[in-house]
């Protein structure tokens, strides 16, 4: 595993690399990609490997006989989360926006509200809206740093018309591993307000050193009658291209109510995501992201010791994901001058904060999953772009 390797991504049909010229207007010879979450590595050894051996016998029919996929799931949810979870549990989806969407299809209706802890990942907005639903949103608070959830205030907002609530954990783009208490407060949230608590969990394995992920089941078992897991080997092992995920339901009822949208949608399974993530969820794939965390745990000292070097720029403390979540306001500039110094000068695409709902004004989200001499690169962009107010 080299993850110091430059692989050119350039004309590859890469939405991160191929389309930052169109969208952010960062040219593609020079600019430096920083938005979409995927990688700039190579997954392991053992998913190249699966995929040649279907090259290899060079016949693509439909999935058949998922046991061993369900195993593989079973085996790491149990190996690297201390979950213990059965085959019959486990759906799979075309990647897990695509999950969202087939949680709120089943559990709710038209004009019914979603909660969203805001500042959160875009796509369960636009997931929500798109299906005729209404995002409520329940701000973040910050506290020294930390996003905090403030329960009172949220249930003062509830009006009887919200049927479930979404949690990114670790949260996406806060990079934040939740606590104990703070994953017991969301489920007791749900069940205070009769809410269908939809876990989104996909960075779950991206957790830097001295840190650990709690699966909201292990915290909150007694949430098994509202709780739906979402889960995924995609973003773990760079193969969001695949287009799978689980979704993951312990309790009989809610099984049956969303085996009914399924059936419903027609959906079936992606044959090559399949045996992409049999072979990822193994040994050899444990090993490889053991390395990788602590491969992205430099970049992210690198990334962020560089960046707070910048006065009024503030990183929010980075304990899972790769996507740094910085502050901008501390620098007195409206985000327009911030971006055209971002974008112009720095020539560096980078998420907008606003995308992720209240809470993200003035905000920039990083990915710093790329060669080390990228991210060093990055931050040499970002000191000369804001030179002046060194």
């Amino acid at each position: 595993m080299n993850f110091d390797e430059i692989i050119d991504r350039r004309g590859t049909h890469s939405v991160k690399w191929d389309m930052m010229e169109k969208l952010y207007g960062v040219p593609a010879d020079t600019g430096l990609p920083m938005w979409v979450a995927d990688m700039d590595f190579r997954p392991p050894a053992c998913i190249q490997q699966a995929l040649q051996a279907m090259l290899d016998h060079g016949i693509y029919g439909y999935f058949g006989d998922d046991r061993a996929y369900k195993a593989a799931i079973a085996w790491w949810m149990d190996n690297r989360h201390g979950w213990t979870v059965q085959p019959d549990w486990i759906f799979d989806a075309h990647g897990l926006v695509n999950g969202t969407g087939l949680c709120v299809q089943t559990w709710t209706q038209p004009g019914d509200g979603v909660v969203l802890f805001t500042p959160v990942y875009h796509a369960f907005a636009r997931v929500i809206e798109g299906a005729g639903r209404k995002v409520v949103e329940c701000p973040l608070a910050k506290v020294d740093g930390r996003m905090t959830m403030d329960f009172a205030a949220y249930d003062a907002q509830m009006t009887g018309r919200e049927k479930m609530v979404i949690l990114c954990s670790p949260h996406n783009p806060g990079g934040q591993v939740w606590t104990a208490e703070e994953l017991r407060g969301v489920a007791d949230f749900a069940a205070r307000h009769g809410l269908i608590l939809v876990s989104d969990e996909i960075h779950h394995d991206l957790v830097m050193p001295g840190h650990t992920h709690l699966p909201m089941p292990l915290v909150a078992p007694d949430s098994a009658e509202r709780l739906v897991m979402l889960t995924a080997a995609t973003k773990t092992f760079n193969i969001a291209g695949a287009h799978t995920g689980n979704i993951i339901i312990a309790d009989p009822k809610l099984r049956k109510q969303f085996a009914q949208t399924m059936a419903g949608l027609g959906i079936s399974a992606n044959s090559f995501g399949l045996h992409m993530v049999t072979a990822a969820y193994s040994p050899e794939g444990a090993a490889w992201v053991d390395a990788l965390c602590t491969y992205l745990d430099g970049n992210r000292k690198l990334f962020e010791a560089g960046v707070a070097a910048i006065p009024g720029v503030r990183v929010t403390p980075h304990q899972a994901t790769y996507l740094e979540w910085v502050d901008f306001a501390g620098t007195g500039m409206d985000m327009t001058e911030v971006l055209a110094r971002v974008e112009k000068e720095a020539q560096i695409a980078a998420n907008h904060g606003t995308s992720f709902g209240t809470g993200g004004e003035t905000f920039l989200r990083f990915n710093i999953a790329t060669p080390r001499t990228r991210v060093a690169e990055a931050v040499e962009r970002l000191q000369r772009a804001f030179a002046d107010l060194q």
